[in-house]
């Protein structure tokens, strides 16, 4: 079921009148994180995040209408904004609960909004971790099985979803005592694994950055966005490791069963309000002071190895970069015919009179965007680097000094 349609059926479901005494859906025979909201404290509570999910969604959709009227594409600007939305929505339901705290079809709507929402940040925080491994590592990040991996995880985020929202609604249907002991059970287990799994998501950018850091280059890095990559690196694993540290929470609280009557003190309020929404909102707000729209963005259009760094020179350096020069005995010149090779002592001539390149690009410009696509101290790249030193020696200009992290 699509989302739109998933998100209105849920609020329709919730706003209908309570079943009759005795039938389904049926009140939780475990202690739930949160508890049952009562108006004090949770409506006030509620309505302070409210505001302040409401600002955080302002401000991203503010910037994402101020980069698309600069043609500046950033879809996860606008991402952000709808994550904030959600939970504008999960807490208005909260507030409804605690107004008809025995309404159980509200339970279910707001349960599902607050763990379903949340995945909209582990997928966002898990693009840039592709985008950071691809920038360190381009012939790794961009080969076929590295990048079906990638898309195995996200789709993997949407079959946990229904799985969460499954067990959620059939949990509140399976009859209370040994009748619906089964499918308790069941749930139960599928539920464990949700949370697991989750947990272990939201905290995958952090190896993974980490790897690519450390992990010797063969090339230089295929720099994107603004600013210096450890900033993009601390901005990371400071946001995933909160988001992890709030799944780990919940996966915890998952596995240590009380009964409703007797609920420990993990399931209070205080602690699902800071570790579900109060991490939230400093993982929103992080991105959007942080400009990371600007840090994290790439070209439109990459594809391939060199499409980030070498995008400044023009739509053809973009669409035919050879980072990839000499991978496995092969080299596609730029602007050239695909399996033909630019002359050696004029490796980017052919790039720096391609007609799409506008007149006003200085030399240096184009040597940078250039250079930049080859890596250093490399043996099968010391005869084009020979060449382009030779070939901008008599243009009067010379390799900038890279930036290592």
């Amino acid at each position: 079921m699509p989302l739109p349609h998933l998100s209105s059926s849920l609020l329709t479901l919730s706003f209908q009148p309570p079943p009759p005494a005795g039938g389904p859906p049926y009140p939780p025979q475990t202690a739930q994180l949160g508890l049952v909201p009562s108006p004090v404290p949770d409506i006030p509570v509620s309505v302070v995040l409210l505001l302040l999910f409401i600002a955080a969604a302002a401000a991203n959709m503010t910037v994402f209408q101020l980069n698309r009227h600069r043609s500046y594409k950033f879809l996860f600007s606008a991402l952000l904004c709808a994550f904030c939305v959600a939970r504008v929505v999960a807490l208005a339901l909260r507030c409804v609960w605690a107004v008809h705290p025995h309404n159980v079809r509200v339970a279910i709507a707001a349960q599902i909004f607050t763990a379903a929402g949340v995945l909209i940040l582990f997928i966002t925080n898990l693009v840039f971790a592709q985008r950071v491994v691809r920038a360190y590592h381009p012939f790794f990040g961009w080969s076929k099985g590295v990048t079906w991996l990638f898309w195995g995880l996200f789709g993997s985020a949407g079959a946990v979803l229904v799985m969460v929202v499954a067990v959620t609604v059939q949990g509140f249907f399976a009859a209370p005592g040994a009748a619906g002991e089964e499918v308790r059970g069941v749930d139960k287990k599928v539920q464990l694994f949700c949370v697991v799994y989750l947990a272990l998501y939201a905290f995958l950018p952090v190896p993974l950055v980490t790897l690519a850091a450390v992990v010797p280059r063969r090339t230089r890095i295929d720099k994107f966005g603004e600013g210096h990559f450890r900033t993009k690196f601390a901005l990371l694993t400071f946001t995933a490791s909160l988001l992890a540290v709030g799944a780990v929470f919940r996966a915890v609280v998952a596995f240590e069963t009380r009964p409703v009557a007797h609920p420990a003190w993990f399931h209070g309020k205080a602690c699902y309000y800071c570790f579900n929404y109060g991490v939230e909102l400093v993982v929103v707000f992080t991105y959007a002071l942080s400009r990371f729209d600007k840090r994290f963005h790439i070209p439109d259009g990459s594809s391939a190895p060199g499409h980030y760094s070498c995008a400044e020179s023009g739509t053809a350096l973009v669409s035919n970069a050879d980072f990839a020069r000499r991978r496995r005995g092969k080299r596609v010149a730029v602007g050239g015919a695909q399996g033909s090779q630019a002359p050696l002592s004029q490796p980017w001539m052919t790039a720096a009179t391609t007609p799409s390149i506008k007149s006003s690009k200085s030399v240096r410009t184009l040597i940078r965007a250039a250079s930049s696509c080859y890596g250093e101290g490399t043996s099968e790249s010391s005869q084009v680097q020979r060449a382009n030193l030779e070939w901008m020696n008599k243009a009067m200009v010379s390799f900038p000094s890279p930036r290592l992290f």
